[in-house]
């Protein structure tokens, strides 16, 4: 990555920090959303990491600091809800969250499917907390994303959508149950389940088109 430009890359760099930090924090037993949802202050652990991330990517590493002003400009944009609270992410368009024990990836596996939940950006934030604390908790299926504030060319309109994860859609039994738990949620409303294999194909609901293979 030497020969990127640091200032153009910015965005780019703080959505790799950001999963690293995550990937880094889970692994001692801790998540960021906690640590700042709670206020707890976490610089010690944040600055060592920080510095790991510098030595791999170098050149993103100086993006992070000259755009946003060194260690602790990166850790207060964090610290206000950048990677965590989707109304208040802008540096990438997804925010990610894997249920225990899952391995980084999976979600790209041909056999996994998600749940799609469409909700106006009004509501995404309290909607994500709930289905994110259900994802850690292993009540739904192997993780969760949802779409963030940052303007993404691929929406076809203002509304927020929530990815709800499951391993194998071959496993009804499995879909199913992941279902009832969000309708508990409080998504009580009619949602469509996508297989990645339309994904992978670039295959979208049109009129008179549909993609999903559950709808319940």
């Amino acid at each position: 990555m030497s020969d990127l430009d640091p200032d153009s890359h910015s965005d780019l760099a703080c959505g790799l920090f950001l999963h690293l930090l995550n990937r880094e924090l889970q692994e001692q037993g801790l998540f960021l959303f906690s640590l700042v949802e709670n206020r707890v202050d976490f610089r010690d652990r944040f600055a060592e990491i920080f510095r790991s991330f510098c030595t791999d990517y170098p050149v993103l590493g100086e993006a992070l600091e000259r755009r946003y002003g060194g260690v602790e400009g990166i850790y207060t944009l964090i610290w206000q809800g950048e990677g965590v609270i989707p109304g208040k992410t802008r540096t990438m368009h997804w925010i990610v969250q894997d249920a225990p024990g899952v391995s980084p990836g999976a979600i790209e596996d041909d056999l996994a499917g998600k749940w799609l939940i469409f909700l106006p950006p009004s509501e995404i934030d309290s909607a994500w907390v709930r289905v994110r604390d259900a994802t850690c908790r292993g009540e739904l299926g192997i993780s969760s994303k949802v779409s963030t504030a940052r303007p993404n060319p691929d929406s076809r309109d203002e509304r927020r959508v929530i990815y709800v994860y499951t391993r194998d859609w071959r496993d009804e039994a499995d879909v199913m149950r992941v279902r009832e738990r969000l309708r508990e949620l409080g998504f009580t409303e009619r949602l469509g389940y996508k297989r990645n294999i339309e994904t992978f194909r670039g295959e979208y609901s049109e009129k008179g088109k549909k993609v999903t293979y559950y709808s319940a």
